[in-house]
């Protein structure tokens, strides 16, 4: 079963998932995290090749941190699609290191490309870590921003990404 850790989240997939953490990859870091003068990534992309989806997904876990950017979550969000989808395009025809290459032929052979964000917020409101960020607030701005890449993103958290996305999440420490 494939697993990725991002922040204190364990990510685990069923078995015909291929899972990335893109902006970990060689290509994004060294050759295309400049172009145009700057790019962001998302945290990893996965491929299910069972239902030939190609998905982007973005962590954020704001249960210890609150979010201090000035940039509107979705916004943030939109714009690390774009520049991945945009990397992961380039990588299929100029990454170096073959399995990347690979990974980037594979995710662009899908039938559609779906966007992730997971959200984790605190679960009980606190004077220090409200839960200030509005799930479906965040969602209905996303779907309008990504809306020609996928028409229905989502925005899940721990308790609900299993059925909405297809994947589990544990905390590192569990």
């Amino acid at each position: 079963m494939p697993e990725i850790q991002e922040e204190e989240l364990v990510f685990q997939f069923p078995e015909h998932w291929q899972v990335e953490k893109y902006d970990a990859w060689s290509f994004y870091r060294n050759q295309f995290q400049k172009c145009c003068g700057s790019c962001k990534a998302v945290d990893f992309v996965a491929v299910c090749s069972s239902r030939r989806e190609f998905w982007l997904v973005e962590v954020k876990d704001y249960r210890q941190h609150r979010r201090t950017k000035p940039i509107d979550l979705a916004e943030e969000i939109a714009c690390k699609v774009r520049d991945s989808l945009a990397g992961v395009a380039a990588a299929r025809f100029r990454a170096n290191a073959d399995g990347e290459k690979h990974f980037a032929r594979t995710a662009l052979q899908g039938r559609t490309i779906r966007v992730a964000l997971h959200l984790e917020q605190p679960r009980t409101h606190s004077k220090l870590f409200p839960r200030a960020i509005a799930p479906a607030n965040v969602l209905h701005k996303l779907k309008a921003l990504v809306k020609p890449i996928d028409p229905h993103p989502v925005v899940v958290e721990r308790g609900d990404c299993d059925t909405r996305a297809g994947w589990q999440v544990r905390s590192a420490g569990d």
